[in-house]
């Protein structure tokens, strides 16, 4: 399976690390014909804004939403989550998210770098904690009815999934554990 990892900032080869060690064949995503031969993507985290405004430059937007409507399997982690989201609650407003999974999300909700923290999660399906890190993570204000949550923090979720979409507030890429990008690619291949 070819998974894409849309490596316009962020820790997208940490990603496409955890990929490879799951068996998948991880492709950096940079233009639109790099979107032609994936099976399922990755949007890492970074900053939003800049992450929305390169894929429109680069012609990348329109056809990364046309494709995960009709169906790719998508995870998108912090400012993932941020551009996957139906709203942005304190979002500039040049900055338009996808509007792929239902759920209202506050960029930086848990605070700047400074209250950056870590913490272990409880993830339905898992039988041990995972680690999350959150580095200026998003703050899900709402989750549509549809949205199942995975995972939550304080009573806050942190980790939801969409059909075939998942988000999480988190950084799964930067600890030693490979379970959240192995439950993505079971998700991904099962739609396939």
């Amino acid at each position: 399976m070819k998974v894409g990892v849309l490596a316009l900032q962020g820790a997208f080869d940490r990603h496409a690390q955890e990929l490879s060690l799951a068996g998948a064949a991880p492709l950096e995503i940079r233009g639109p014909k790099h979107l032609e031969d994936v099976d399922a993507l990755i949007i890492p985290g970074g900053e939003s804004t800049t992450i929305l405004k390169l894929a429109e430059s680069l012609g990348v937007r329109d056809l990364l939403s046309d494709q995960i409507r009709d169906g790719l399997p998508v995870l998108g982690t912090c400012a993932g989550m941020i551009v996957l989201s139906k709203a942005i609650i304190d979002g500039r407003d040049d900055q338009n998210p996808l509007g792929s999974i239902d759920i209202d999300v506050r960029r930086n909700g848990y605070g700047r770098q400074l209250a950056s923290f870590e913490a272990d999660l409880q993830i339905a399906g898992f039988e041990t904690p995972f680690r999350g890190v959150f580095i200026r993570a998003p703050l899900v204000e709402r989750a549509g009815k549809d949205v199942e949550v995975l995972a939550s923090v304080e009573g806050n979720p942190v980790f939801c999934r969409q059909e075939k979409i998942m988000t999480t507030s988190f950084h799964p890429e930067l600890v030693s554990d490979g379970r959240i990008h192995e439950l993505f690619l079971e998700l991904a291949f099962a739609s396939s």
